[in-house]
C-alpha cells in the first residue's frame, strides 16, 4: 500500500494551530484545511492503485469505498444462495421419496420401480415436458392424465399418484411381467399386444432395459 506523506500535513497544521490559539480562529477552519490536504495526498498517492476511481475522501464519502468491498459481499451472497439451493433440493428429494413410498404402498407397486421410472422419464424434474406433450415426474400424456383424473400433472403428488396407478394397471394387465408393463407404460398396451411383446420401437427398446437396470441396482 502507498504510504501517505505526513510532513506537508504537519507543516500546514503547525502555523494554523498556533494562529488559531492566538487569534481565536475556530478550529473548524484548520480542520477543513487539513481535510483538503489529506484529500490531495490521497488522490496523488493512490491514483494508480485505485484504478482511476473518484478522488473523494473515503472518510467524508464512505460510498467511494464501496467498490473495494463489493467482491466480498457478492461472494458471501453467492455462498449463502448455494447453501439455500442445496437445502431446497434436499427437501424436494425427501418430499418426492415420501410420495413414492406412499403411492407404492397404496397400489402395491415396489417404490424402487417407481423411482426407476421417474429417473428415466424426467430425471426427477417435476416441470419436465417432452416434445410429445408428456408432463411431470412420470411423464403423463394429456389423455392418460384425464383418464387418471390428474388435474395438475406438474403437481408431484398428483403426478406420482396417477403414474403409479397406471403402472399398476399395466403390471396387472401383463400378469406381473415388469418388462412388458414398462413397455406398455412407454409405448402403450395396444402396441405390446400387437407385437406380442416389447414393440420394435427404438425408444421402447432402449427404455425398458434402462429402467430395469436402475431398478435392479436399487434391489
Amino acid at each position: 500500500m502507498t504510504r501517505l506523506a505526513i510532513s506537508p500535513l504537519l507543516q500546514l497544521m503547525s502555523p494554523i494551530t498556533n494562529l488559531s490559539s492566538s487569534s481565536g480562529i475556530h478550529p473548524s477552519s484548520y480542520v477543513s484545511a487539513f481535510q483538503n490536504v489529506l484529500d490531495e495526498e490521497l488522490t496523488t498517492n493512490n491514483a494508480a492503485s485505485f484504478d482511476s476511481q473518484p478522488s473523494e475522501s473515503l472518510f467524508l464519502h464512505p460510498e467511494a469505498a464501496s467498490p473495494y468491498f463489493q467482491t466480498h459481499h457478492t461472494e458471501s451472497f453467492a455462498q449463502t444462495s448455494s447453501v439455500t439451493n442445496q437445502a431446497d433440493k434436499h427437501s424436494n428429494q425427501n418430499e418426492v421419496a415420501s410420495l413414492i413410498e406412499s403411492a407404492g404402498n397404496k397400489y402395491g407397486v415396489d417404490p424402487r420401480l417407481i423411482h426407476a421410472v421417474i429417473k428415466q422419464e424426467s430425471g426427477f424434474d417435476p416441470n419436465a415436458k417432452s416434445h410429445a406433450g408428456a408432463m411431470g415426474l412420470m411423464q403423463l400424456m394429456p389423455g392418460t392424465a384425464r383418464y387418471l383424473n390428474v388435474e395438475d400433472p406438474y403437481n408431484p403428488s398428483q403426478n406420482i399418484e396417477g403414474g403409479t396407478r397406471y403402472l399398476k394397471d399395466m403390471l396387472e394387465r401383463f400378469n406381473g411381467d415388469t418388462s412388458l408393463a414398462l413397455a406398455a407404460y412407454n409405448a402403450g398396451p395396444g402396441n405390446v399386444d400387437r407385437f406380442n411383446g416389447i414393440p420394435p420401437f427404438k425408444e421402447t427398446q432402449n427404455y425398458v432395459p434402462a429402467v430395469m437396470n436402475t431398478y435392479q441396482s436399487l434391489i
